[in-house]
């Protein structure tokens, strides 16, 4: 329901700032340019779609061969432990745990083709354990609020950007945003355990998260001993070598417990096509609604207000240019890509709001996009408090990613 109102708000707002535009400021091209827009997002809508039928495809094909393989199921018992804590709805070993867990590791490397599939996926089998299939349950809460917080080790295309855009050091942002996507997802955790009362303060978690630090604590320390050069060579290297070791792995284990693998990825890869069309009309409404409160000026005038209420309070307004692109990431991706560039462009690869739009772009996730797709694809109309949690998660990104870019950059 949230959903239907903040999609409905898209259009109302749009609307009336258009129609403002149009009899005051006598703006003309305000309707044309917003009715374009619905065509080209719809347009975009369907070429996402259609982009994303052979990855998933691929990834679901592979995914099922690990499930014949036994290796899905591996991963299940070894982090059932923690997982029966995070999500206590979903059975002890059920399969998909090994799927949540395939989905977070790809999105940690920021392969966020090879997690999209396996994300879904991770959504069929949760749909199997829901007895109200219209509604979110707690386990696909959580698992949507760990997707939209973001969590990123490896943020190999913000680094590309910026060297495409001339930045001294392209990798200087690299520790900052592993810190605000680290404290996004921290939030998002506690947010959501909060809603569900779950309990974190038990031996298990505690060791979970502590052990989730020092090895953040030890990513950081260990780039910060290599030059630009280095880090780049290496944080893309190791995403690829893990993805293909994935891939490898999978297809040994079918191959030891005598699995046709080949058609077990054909039985998959079929899956990943159903997918793929099933998701088109909630990827046209989203993003039409998105493209039409852009093409109206009210993204323009949200962040005109701000800049105004920080100044009036005497506050610094320094982050207010990379804000396009804090508001943008939780709708759209592509769009937030694009704030981000342009703040690049405008102020600098190496300016303060540059640097500030590449750490809002890889603290956190799209909130709206991961809802409207992953709750779509298995017809979930009834989110409850998915989009809340998933909004204060982002939200402690993007204080977190402030602070941090003062801290190193101010």
């Amino acid at each position: 329901m949230v959903l239907n109102y903040i999609w409905i708000a898209f259009f109302l707002v749009a609307f009336v700032i258009a129609l403002v535009r149009l009899v005051f400021m006598g703006d003309t091209e305000v309707f044309p340019a917003i009715m374009n827009s619905t065509f080209d997002t719809s347009k975009t809508a369907f070429e996402i779609s259609l982009g994303l039928t052979g990855v998933l495809s691929l990834w679901l094909g592979i995914m099922k061969i690990g499930e014949k393989g036994g290796v899905v199921n591996v991963v299940a018992r070894v982090l059932s432990p923690v997982f029966t804590r995070l999500f206590p709805d979903i059975p002890k070993g059920h399969p998909v745990t090994g799927s949540i867990f395939m989905n977070v590791a790809a999105n940690m490397l920021g392969l966020d083709n090879a997690a999209t599939p396996l994300g879904l996926k991770a959504m069929e089998q949760l749909q199997e354990l829901n007895p109200k299939k219209d509604t979110a349950t707690n386990p696909m809460i959580m698992f949507l609020v760990l997707n939209t917080s973001g969590l990123t080790l490896i943020p190999v295309s913000i680094m590309v950007y910026r060297a495409q855009m001339g930045a001294a050091q392209p990798t200087d942002i690299f520790v900052p945003i592993l810190l605000a996507t680290f404290f996004s997802t921290l939030a998002g955790i506690i947010v959501t355990s909060l809603y569900q009362r779950i309990n974190l303060i038990n031996r298990t978690m505690l060791l979970t998260l502590g052990g989730m630090c020092a090895v953040v604590a030890a990513i950081i320390w260990g780039f910060s001993q290599m030059d630009k050069s280095q880090m780049n060579v290496v944080s893309t290297s190791v995403a690829n070598i893990l993805l293909m070791t994935i891939i490898v792995v999978f297809i040994l284990a079918g191959m030891r417990h005598r699995v046709n693998v080949y058609d077990a990825f054909i039985e998959g890869a079929k899956d990943g096509f159903t997918t793929a069309v099933r998701i088109i009309p909630y990827l046209v409404a989203i993003l039409v609604g998105i493209g039409v409160f852009r093409a109206s000026g009210a993204m323009d005038m949200l962040i005109d207000g701000i800049k105004w209420i920080v100044s009036t309070l005497g506050g610094n307004t320094d982050f207010v240019g990379a804000l396009p692109t804090a508001l943008m990431k939780p709708l759209s991706g592509s769009g937030a890509r694009g704030m981000m560039v342009d703040a690049m462009t405008t102020y600098g690869a190496d300016s303060f709001v540059g640097r500030l739009s590449c750490i809002f772009q890889g603290s956190t996730d799209t909130t709206f996009y991961i809802l409207a797709v992953y709750f779509g694809s298995v017809g979930v109309r009834y989110t409850r408090h998915a989009v809340a949690c998933g909004l204060l998660a982002d939200l402690a990104g993007v204080v977190a990613a402030i602070a941090i870019c003062y801290m190193f950059f101010g």
